[in-house]
């Protein structure tokens, strides 16, 4: 599939891999800027692209990472209101076996 690219959605997001930019004929010449290129601002460009390419990854992770988090606490939070809810039962249980046993030594 060889398609061109359009401006929302490149072909390429490499400056090196894109087509220069001409000027068209309705332009009028000497119009728009003239082409040069630089290698430090190039490269400084790709810099610049590959650290902001991988910024959404980073905040990705990131989130993740603060979503396992929370979850992990809700899982602990959980697990003590299901032990404290057992420990009551257990006690009341124990009590009612006291009783129990009180009422049986009484008779």
């Amino acid at each position: 599939m060889n398609t061109a690219g359009t401006i929302d959605r490149p072909f390429t997001h490499d400056p090196k891999k894109q087509a220069p930019m001409t000027p068209t004929t309705s332009e009028p010449v000497g119009s728009a800027t003239p082409d040069f290129t630089t290698t430090g601002a190039n490269d400084s460009r790709q810099n610049r692209t590959r650290e902001m390419q991988l910024i959404p990854e980073a905040l990705a992770r990131a989130h993740m990472h603060d979503r396992l988090q929370e979850a992990e606490q809700e899982r602990r939070a959980h697990r003590v209101v299901t032990a404290r809810r057992l420990q009551r039962r257990a006690e009341r249980a124990s009590q009612r076996a006291r009783r129990a046993l009180a009422m049986a030594v009484m008779q």
